[in-house]
């Protein structure tokens, strides 16, 4: 008998998915859409591999890029949604946005939790610790009543801002951003957040100008911060970030309490190279992209079909 039956359901939800992989030692990949067309051969290739994952959008995917709304997103994941192998996820949903300005998170959230989004992340790492959780907070009691899981980040996991990344080195040597443990306890106490992003030496890809198109950085963990974090906020972790992180970096984090990790460059890269040929093109190289990427993470969710 498959584990989620005892659930009384036919398919587990997404927090009860996330949560079995971070008590089993496995992670959920979580692949962002800032394209429309890379949502088929993403689902498809999880699909064939065999492997849980999530299908994501953050709103820097409909603002600097052509995913168009949260809305049209939700549609064309009811038209190709296979729930052996998916879930639907609104990603970074930021208070105060790359560009330092206020954004109206609580209309995009509702909207997202109207639509069926099986979990969202509102972003306050921003603010100061209070407001991030009152923030926080606040989401949490308005997901409860549709069963959505709530992620939110706690330190800073740069790469989205304007301008050059501070030289990256200095940034894991200092330890510059790093979640704090006594924090990360307080945060998911007072807010009863279900997964909490965390920041190790994981950094954003680039999303404006030149820098878009540019190699990521190779970016490493901090392992022995994670281990302090997984112990401290006694949830599922995320690693934001995925794409450029050493492979052995990438095992290890899962091993040390990472269950969800969001991949966006790696795919989204070869999509927009792909374009130069035809939409089709660039759909294959989606495909052999989240195939690799698939490759090289080991202990990864197994589909539930």
């Amino acid at each position: 008998m498959p584990w989620y039956e005892g659930y009384g359901m036919t398919y587990p939800t997404s927090k009860e998915i996330v949560r079995r992989a971070w008590e089993h030692g496995t992670a959920i990949p979580s692949f962002n859409v800032p394209y429309l067309p890379m949502m088929e051969p993403i689902i498809s290739a999880l699909r064939d591999a065999g492997v849980m994952g999530q299908v994501s959008v953050a709103r820097v995917d409909w603002t600097r890029f052509e995913a168009d709304s949260p809305k049209a997103v939700a549609e064309e994941y009811q038209r190709l949604k296979d729930p052996a192998c998916v879930r639907l996820h609104l990603d970074h949903v930021p208070v105060i946005d790359e560009d330092n300005e206020l954004v109206d998170y609580d209309e995009i959230l509702s909207e997202a939790l109207e639509l069926g989004y099986d979990s969202v992340m509102v972003d306050g790492s921003r603010l100061p610790l209070d407001e991030n959780i009152e923030v926080t907070r606040q989401v949490v009691a308005m997901a409860r009543s549709t069963g959505a899981a709530v992620e939110a980040e706690l330190g800073a996991v740069l790469g989205h801002e304007a301008g050059p990344l501070p030289d990256y080195e200095e940034l894991f040597t200092t330890g510059r951003g790093f979640t704090d443990p006594g924090e990360a306890r307080r945060f998911v106490q007072e807010t009863g957040v279900d997964w909490l992003s965390v920041a190790v030496g994981n950094i954003h890809g680039a999303v404006s100008g030149a820098a878009k198109s540019q190699k990521k950085v190779e970016a490493r963990l901090n392992l022995e911060h994670l281990a302090r974090l997984r112990e401290a906020a006694g949830v599922p972790l995320v690693l934001h970030g995925g794409s450029g992180i050493k492979d052995e970096c990438v095992v290890a984090g899962i091993e040390a309490g990472i269950a969800k990790i969001n991949v966006g460059t790696a795919i989204r890269q070869p999509y927009e190279q792909g374009l130069q040929q035809s939409v089709q093109a660039a759909q294959e190289r989606v495909y052999e992209a989240v195939t690799e990427v698939l490759k090289h993470m080991v202990h990864l969710e197994p589909s539930l079909a």
